[in-house]
């Protein structure tokens, strides 16, 4: 049963692949993401963003997380004079917006689910024809809420609310069909996570945590880009032909010596977040993980090291079974890189929802202080400008030496 469900999951989260030539986001697209909590703590995490930084190949996307914590697509409060979504998108020159909406309106119930639809087409219709980007109309990518995890007498009532969070999800996909537009479900995916062995994807049945958004966004990112999506990097070594077999890297210079196996290795594809969890993670998410596998080593310990710097250890039996390897060097960059898509997007936010509006509105405005705050507001954007630039630059690949030796008792 475990094995079938494997694949059936599998086939699922890759069914998009095959749906359309053409993938949601496209190499070099200006994204916006507008939504709720869901979609603000998207900026805070970045692994989304890096997901799709990675993936969209010579021309990188570039992203503004527009989300807005208990946003509703009919409450969608500002402050005083807080710079209309409008002009942020044409600032942005958006190709595409992602909207994450369903949420908070799924509490009025399936009574609700009329005004909802009606509600989401008035959204669609209010970016119709709208050319942000100066050249040609807006595309719109429609994303259902998550579900309600069952944590026990934290979260009361998860069979009724997910019973409407379905109702609300499966109405925007019919929403999404009937303008022809892409629909990224990640109602049942985040329902078959929550439903498998393995750590919390929530701290409160609602609210994604860090795991949560590592795991999620893996699925997210799939259904984003479809064809573009990479695997992760899988290292098959046979330590007494000193032969081997590897996706997402080239394998060169295989090298059997006094019991070791030394090889250099070249990327081809950029490394894959390590979980933030050390909690044994269900079968359709370790296989996401980048993994080195070798055959017919002698029994004992055995330690991997890359550029001379100690990634793991293992007994032969579990290297044999395959092996984590996403403590390596490529792996700590690629975390680095994650950083600094977050660093970015709280650059940006600086630049669009100042923190104190008493320096804008308030009794504060004609202090010093608030008469610097427009030149300042002005200055984090261009330093998120700056941001971007760099990120497009991407995670550089390079040529590593790989060692696995037996670990000194």
């Amino acid at each position: 049963m475990k094995i079938y469900r494997l694949i059936a999951f599998a086939s699922f989260l890759f069914v998009g692949i095959k749906a359309s030539a053409e993938s949601p986001i496209r190499p070099g697209d200006r994204v916006a993401i507008v939504g709720n909590t869901f979609a603000d703590q998207l900026r805070v995490h970045g692994y989304l963003e890096k997901l799709l930084l990675q993936n969209s190949g010579a021309k990188p996307v570039s992203i503004r997380n527009l989300g807005w914590g208990g946003d509703m697509l009919t409450a969608r409060d500002r402050p005083t004079n807080f710079p209309s979504e409008a002009s942020t998108l044409i600032d942005h020159r958006t190709d595409v917006i992602v909207a994450c909406f369903g949420f908070g309106e799924s509490f009025a119930g399936t009574e609700g689910l009329t005004d909802f639809k009606s509600d989401l087409e008035a959204l669609i219709a209010s970016h119709a024809g709208k050319k942000y980007n100066g050249k040609s109309e807006v595309r719109l990518i429609l994303v259902s809420p998550i579900g309600y995890e069952d944590l026990g007498e934290l979260t009361p009532n998860t069979e009724k609310r997910n019973g409407e969070l379905q109702a609300y999800s499966q109405a925007i996909g019919d929403v999404a069909k009937a303008a022809n537009l892409p629909f990224v479900d990640l109602f049942e995916q985040s329902r078959y996570l929550m439903s498998e062995p393995g750590p919390d994807l929530t701290t409160n049945g609602v609210h994604l945590n860090t795991y949560g958004y590592w795991a999620i966004s893996n699925a997210f990112a799939n259904q984003l880009l479809k064809a573009e999506s990479k695997e992760p990097w899988q290292v098959t070594l046979d330590a007494k032909t000193a032969s081997g077999e590897a996706s997402g890297v080239e394998l060169a210079k295989i090298e059997s010596k006094d019991g070791s196996l030394n090889l250099k290795v070249k990327e081809l594809s950029a490394p894959s977040l390590r979980p933030p969890t050390d909690e044994t993670l269900p079968p359709q998410l370790s296989i996401r993980r980048d993994t080195l596998a070798v055959k017919n080593l002698k029994a004992g310990s055995y330690t991997l090291t890359v550029d001379g710097k100690e990634v793991v250890s293992a007994s032969h039996a579990e290297w044999e079974v395959g092996v984590p390897i996403d403590s390596s060097p490529a792996h700590l960059e690629a975390e680095a890189y994650r950083e600094l898509v977050n660093d970015k997007n709280l650059q940006f936010v600086y630049s669009w929802k100042a923190l104190n509006q008493v320096h804008i509105v308030g009794e504060r405005k004609s202090s010093a202080s608030g008469k610097a705050l427009p030149a300042e507001v002005i200055k984090f954007n261009e330093i998120t400008k700056e941001r971007d630039k760099a990120l497009q630059k991407g995670i550089e690949l390079k040529t590593r030496e790989w060692k696995l030796t037996p670990t000194a008792r």
